[in-house]
């Protein structure tokens, strides 16, 4: 598999890296992500944000839209915040003459890979910012537990019980 990776007009050949390495395809496929990641226009912009030990945050600036042009998508490790503007007020009867047209009113689609077991809990639109709030949520199985050692219990006589039985 070839990835190249465009930086300052350098390109990179990460195939060497491959060559001797098993069962990392997704690892490829993440890298090969962030390269068209990086290729897009940016736009909308976005913050990241840790709101906890186990807990993110995800603010999108999507001023102009409604939240019912608005859709949020958790597929497998994928998470989908699509825009679709309604045909440019559809439900305004007067005409308008813009001199300036500085808010994009364009349809927009990002996407962000999310690490296994982070999920979606809620969103809210306020003031132009969708804002939504992911926790790592592991399962009771990869939870670390602590195991109990058992010792034999001691008789009266200062012998374990389970000598006593032999005898």
């Amino acid at each position: 598999m070839l990835i190249l990776r465009r930086m300052t007009d350098a390109y990179y050949d990460f195939s060497p890296l491959y060559r001797s390495a098993v069962g990392f395809d997704r690892m490829a496929r993440l890298l090969e992500a962030a390269q068209r990641n990086g290729q897009e226009n940016g736009w909308p912009p976005y913050n990241i944000e840790s709101t906890g030990e186990s807990t993110y945050q995800i603010e999108v600036a999507v001023a102009g839209f409604k939240a019912d042009e608005l859709s949020i998508e958790a597929r497998e490790n994928q998470l989908t915040v699509a825009g679709r503007k309604a045909a440019n007020d559809a439900g305004d009867s007067t005409e308008r003459t813009f001199l300036h047209r500085g808010l994009a009113e364009r349809d927009f689609e990002r996407r962000f890979q999310l690490a296994d077991y982070v999920v979606v809990k809620g969103a809210d639109l306020a003031n132009g910012l969708l804002t939504i709030d992911l926790a790592r949520e592991l399962p009771e199985a990869l939870k670390p537990r602590q195991i109990e050692i058992n010792q034999p219990k001691p008789t009266l006589e200062g012998k374990s019980a389970k000598s006593n039985k032999a005898a």
